[in-house]
């Protein structure tokens, strides 16, 4: 299954099979390097046939659902305008929809009815209230090095207990983790697991961080805040590894039990994001800009793709963005693409590309911007930005030895910025 995670309890291969016949498709007809103006391919789900994925629930996932959170009744008596633009409004077209609920916790703003899931696949409309199918399933855990996230500024070194759900609102073409986060809840039959024991986990494996990843977190965010509320008294530091793609609402719930934030800053083109990722890049850069302005720590991490968002002006456009809107002291990783999913057909990204993303985002005055999935690479250490003393060294995804004094560099004292302890 994942390569980070483990899984429990499959209960059955056939829409597996179906996505993995979708991703040999993709290959197919992606070809090379032309992936952006492709046809959009299945793994969308707003394009698939309700027979594909709309199966019958499994009576006790469906039992034992509980009521959700961030939605609103999208009745009769609800204000239509909350639900449809104005120029739906104008249309001489009846909007019928006594028991439709429209989801606001990401930004595609599902309206559902009876029986309809969002395009996470981790909520659904129940006689018009909206419920979470994946409160208290968790299909995946491990312990990874808090590295691995990648979290290069908060404590190095530290172990993070790891863990997801099924469902994303994504569908990125290149994701690695995509038989968990393009996966329905009922394709893994997992014992129930409620907050509390689950940061019991987390502490029996004496991990400092629980990390919530692998898929897209967003979609499980009541369990998410739950379990880190069950996980502080512990001592245990809840972090996020996000797409960025929820709303502000939600956002600032998280942002209030968690200690760090890592985005996916997938790209800086919207076409990039429509056609590669299902989604839409503004949403995710309101994000990124909350997340700053909440004080929490932020890291961010572009996976530069060959052909697809590894041009010049995207980089330099991404930077420049990341210096101007966020400041100098984000860290910033240049993750290396390896083949997987529906793009098998792009090669690995070269090493020179990396470097040249680096560069570009320290000449526009980004100080610790990084050059990963490259193991031995220097470009993996961080660097003093006045002295340039090497502070930090990383081979892999490991740590191998801290030079820091107090937060600060050992040559000359200047305070390198993040959470050292």
């Amino acid at each position: 299954m994942d390569k980070r995670g483990r899984t429990v309890g499959k209960r059955g291969l056939s829409r597996r099979e179906f996505l993995e016949s979708a991703a040999r498709w993709g290959v197919l007809l992606g070809g090379a390097g032309l992936a952006l103006s492709a046809p959009r391919l299945i793994q969308d789900e707003a394009l698939w046939p309700p027979e594909v994925w709309a199966s019958e629930l499994p009576p006790d996932l469906l039992a034992t659902a509980p009521v959700a959170r961030f939605w609103i009744s999208a009745s009769a008596a609800a204000a239509c305008g909350t639900c449809h633009t104005p120029a739906e409004l104008a249309r001489p077209k009846p909007r019928r929809h006594p028991a439709a609920v429209k989801c606001q916790l990401c930004a595609h703003g599902c309206v559902l009815a009876e029986g309809e899931r969002g395009r996470c696949r981790a909520r659904i409309n129940v006689r018009g209230e909206m419920r979470s199918l994946v409160y208290g399933r968790p299909i995946a855990e491990h312990v990874d090095p808090i590295e691995k996230k990648p979290f290069y500024h908060f404590l190095p070194g530290s172990e993070a207990y790891s863990l997801a759900t099924a469902g994303c609102p994504l569908s990125c073409r290149f994701c690695q983790n995509w038989t968990i986060s393009q996966a329905r809840p009922e394709d893994y039959a997992v014992p129930y697991c409620p907050p509390g024991a689950m940061a019991g986990r987390a502490k029996g494996r004496d991990a400092p961080v629980i990390a919530f990843t692998y898929n897209e977190p967003t979609v499980f965010a009541e369990y998410l805040m739950d379990i880190a509320r069950a996980a502080k008294p512990f001592g245990i530091r809840p972090v996020l590894v996000s797409c960025g793609f929820m709303t502000e609402a939600p956002l600032a719930e998280m942002l209030g039990v968690l200690d760090a934030v890592k985005i996916d800053l997938k790209g800086f083109s919207p076409e990039f994001y429509r056609k590669v990722s299902g989604a839409e890049l503004e949403p995710v850069l309101r994000s990124i800009r909350q997340v700053a302005k909440s004080g929490r720590h932020l890291e961010l991490v572009n996976l530069v793709v060959p052909t697809l968002n590894d041009s010049e002006a995207m980089l330099t456009e991404l930077s420049k963005w990341v210096a101007g809107e966020l400041g100098p002291d984000v860290p910033v990783h240049f993750t290396r693409f390896h083949p997987d999913y529906q793009l098998l057909n792009l090669p690995p990204t070269p090493v020179a590309t990396l470097e040249r993303a680096r560069a570009i985002a320290m000449a526009h005055g980004i100080r610790y911007a990084y050059v990963g999935n490259v193991p031995g690479h220097p470009g993996n250490n961080t660097y003093c930005p006045k002295c340039g003393k090497l502070c930090v060294e990383r081979s892999g995804l490991f740590l191998t030895a801290m030079h820091l004094k107090n937060g600060r560099c050992p040559a000359c004292g200047t305070a390198i910025a993040g959470i050292w302890t």
